[in-house]
């Protein structure tokens, strides 16, 4: 009975690696890497043994020691009829379960199986203790292998810093013979300073990690580069604009600027953004962006600019010669640029003057501005009084159609006017 029972034995382990080997060799033939496809294409073609099938306790014994030794599974509960495994009862994870689906229908003359395996969703603190604690060791064996390559990386960041301030300084004094405005010798010495810091970075992280290449990071880079733009849109763009506006952009540092709603003096431009002291001390970080997109009224552009007021006299006074008051006493101001002509130019008829027009030049910045505006209405103030020429107060004309009223306010004017108060 020995002698027939061992035969049989290899006959069937034979035919299992045989069935084996054949589904392996179909899954790897096949082009589609999900194993529910795969499944699908097995089953849309199935083979069905009539002779020499093996019997379906020995499909279940076989498969419940393959289950057990494994230690994944719980309540397990393995039920094979006509070939159609159906698989029941705890497994640890997601990938156990779909392990032990794959497994059952690689068996030989296993037909379908009915997968029933629940996943156990229950935490236990101990195994989970244990995860955490031989990550946190692996973590500490990694940090002092590698320490030697950190220290060494950290000392190239170092290096690199140094090196970038000081090929930074070099250029900038090389620059500084040629005569070329500051903004632009700013934006050599930023571009120099990244170029340094970016070979820097790569050769830390070749140091750091002896397995990456400035190649590998190169390309890393490049994968992730769709990525980045769109995650970091607005920087590339402040730093794109911040080029240009350090290239050939006509405001430089110490120039007043007027953008929308905010005027100060540029005090600094980076690549990112530039820095704005406003006229009444405070700093403005602007993205360089809103600059490069908006209207920019740079004030200090030319040495003087022409400021405008409104002067009016009463209609009671002789135009031409309040016009010659005026243009003298403008004319007679520090403030004001000789060579540049004072214009005069009656405006129109006001309500209760005639309005003149009075621009002149004077310095462009906003200081300037305030000073020489300062003095020259006080000077025009003092010669249309010495020359006796009235400058008016608003007049107002009250008509009343009421008798008794009109009779009630002279009355009343008369009074006043006997008490010696002002009308």
């Amino acid at each position: 009975m020995q002698t027939h029972h061992v035969p049989s034995r290899l006959i069937r382990d034979f035919a299992l690696l045989l069935g084996f080997v054949i589904v392996f060799a179909s899954r790897t033939f096949a082009q589609d890497a999900s194993l529910v496809d795969a499944d699908d294409k097995a089953e849309s073609q199935p083979t069905v043994e009539v002779e020499n099938v093996v019997e379906d306790s020995a499909i279940a014994s076989r498969l419940r020691r393959i289950f057990e030794s494994s230690g994944w599974y719980s309540d397990l509960e393995i039920d094979s009829d006509n070939g159609i495994v159906t698989v029941s009862g705890m497994a640890d994870t997601e990938e156990h379960r779909e392990w032990a689906g794959s497994t059952a229908r690689r068996t030989q003359d296993v037909i379908a199986v009915i997968n029933k395996l629940d996943v156990n969703s229950a935490v236990e603190l101990s195994s989970s203790k244990q995860v955490i604690g031989e990550s946190l060791n692996e973590l500490w064996r990694d940090l002092l292998v590698r320490s030697p390559l950190l220290i060494a990386a950290a000392i190239v960041l170092v290096v690199t810093a140094l090196l970038a301030k000081f090929v930074g300084w070099s250029i900038v004094r090389i620059l500084t013979n040629r005569k070329l405005r500051t903004s632009l010798k700013d934006l050599v010495y930023q571009l120099v300073s990244i170029a340094v810091w970016i070979v820097g970075v790569l050769t830390a992280t070749v140091v750091a990690f002896p397995g990456m290449t400035p190649s590998k990071a190169l390309t890393v880079l490049g994968l992730g580069s769709v990525a980045v733009g769109f995650a970091f849109k607005d920087i590339f763009e402040n730093f794109f604009a911040g080029i240009l506006i350090l290239w050939r952009y006509p405001f430089d540092r110490g120039d007043f600027i007027t953008c929308e709603d905010l005027t100060g003096r540029v005090e600094k431009i980076t690549i990112r953004n530039t820095l704005i002291r406003r006229l009444d001390g405070e700093l403005a970080v602007v993205p360089n962006a809103n600059l490069f997109k908006s209207t920019v009224d740079v004030l200090t552009n030319q040495p003087q600019r022409r400021v405008r007021i409104i002067c009016g006299v009463a209609y009671d006074e002789d135009v031409d010669k309040s016009r010659e008051v005026i243009r003298k006493a403008v004319q007679g101001c520090e403030s004001v640029e000789g060579v540049r002509t004072v214009e005069i130019f009656a405006q129109d008829f006001a309500s209760s003057s005639i309005n003149f027009e009075v621009a002149w030049w004077t310095g462009s910045k906003p200081l300037d501005i305030r000073r020489s505006r300062d003095e020259v209405i006080a000077a025009i103030k003092r010669e249309l009084d010495d020359a006796k020429i009235e400058i008016p107060f608003p007049y107002r004309t009250l008509v009343f159609k009421d008798p008794e009223a009109r009779i009630r306010l002279e009355e009343q004017s008369s009074a006043q006017e006997a008490t010696g108060q002002r009308p």
